[in-house]
């Protein structure tokens, strides 16, 4: 069996399944018509937007986290503007407080900025209350520091994504998934935006980016010695599409650097025909899910 299809299998291996696709759903779906009616006074499913890595499609089947943004209407923000202390912090849980009619008995809490929705199989929601402006971007609460309003722009980044992914033949968001593995199974410590923001910087500008499968382990070798080699000390970076600051303080640079030398490893022992321990190296990468 070729490497190429070992890759072909792993990617396979980490899309989000039908069942866990239809809970997420049936989840985002329940929270979305109770927030409706007590809000919008409305019996309808819309007003809701997957966000983060599983709006962007590039979570792998390892999520256990799924964002959400909520559209409120103005007149809310009107009333908790109004607020004399921390009206922020009363918009969080006037939503959690709608939540759990729906979710009686599941864990809530209104966290700084979002309503996170802990159910007991693990999977976690953060609702993120917003308003839409004209410009197209939303207004969100933050409770923290006596409370503010701020803005993201999410759209932006979901469009970048699949822009990018037609660009390169479909591989970006196998990388961005891939490389979720490789955080998950060695703790490496950078964020997911972060992840999809230097995939698509590095794969849009690889030669090789409209190659298939059997280029998947020189992509993989590149990009790790892209992450590696981003400027050292470096703390902020700006989001595709929206230019958002991402902050990751945390140094992942090491741990990319490991990656890389193991990448090189497994290409050798595949270019000598030693497919055990070619696998075996980036099993150490990627973790047991990648073909043994």
């Amino acid at each position: 069996m070729s490497e190429a299809v070992y890759f072909e299998i792993f990617c396979t291996d980490l899309l989000v399944g039908t069942t866990m696709r239809s809970t997420i759903s049936t989840r985002y779906l329940a929270i979305c018509t109770r927030l409706n009616k007590d809000f919008w006074n409305m019996d309808t499913t819309t007003g809701g937007r997957y966000v983060g890595s599983f709006g962007r499609n590039t979570a792998n089947s390892w999520i256990s986290d799924i964002d959400m943004l909520f559209e409120m209407p103005w007149s809310t923000y009107t009333t908790y503007n109004s607020y004399i202390s921390n009206g922020q912090s009363a918009l969080l849980q006037a939503v959690k407080n709608s939540i759990a009619k729906t979710y009686p008995s599941t864990s809530l809490k209104g966290d700084g900025q979002i309503v996170l929705v802990k159910f007991t199989d693990g999977m976690e929601f953060e609702v993120l209350p917003a308003f839409k402006n004209t410009d197209e971007l939303y207004t969100f609460a933050d409770s923290n520091g006596g409370g503010s309003w701020k803005k993201t722009n999410p759209i932006p980044e979901i469009k970048s994504i699949s822009t990018g992914d037609i660009l390169t033949n479909n591989n970006l968001r196998h990388l961005c998934r891939m490389t979720r593995a490789w955080k998950y199974y060695c703790n490496v410590p950078i964020n997911g935006l972060l992840i999809d923001t230097l995939a698509y910087r590095f794969l849009t500008n690889w030669s090789n980016r409209d190659k298939s499968y059997l280029y998947y382990d020189l992509m993989c070798r590149d990009f790790f010695e892209y992450l590696k080699n981003q400027t050292e000390n470096q703390t902020i970076w700006y989001a595709i599409g929206s230019c958002q600051t991402i902050y990751n303080p945390e140094n992942f640079r090491y741990k990319a650097t490991v990656a890389f030398n193991k990448s090189k490893e497994a290409i050798k022992y595949q270019t000598d025909k030693i497919e055990c321990s070619a696998k075996q190296k980036w099993r150490e990468i990627y973790g047991t899910r990648f073909p043994s």
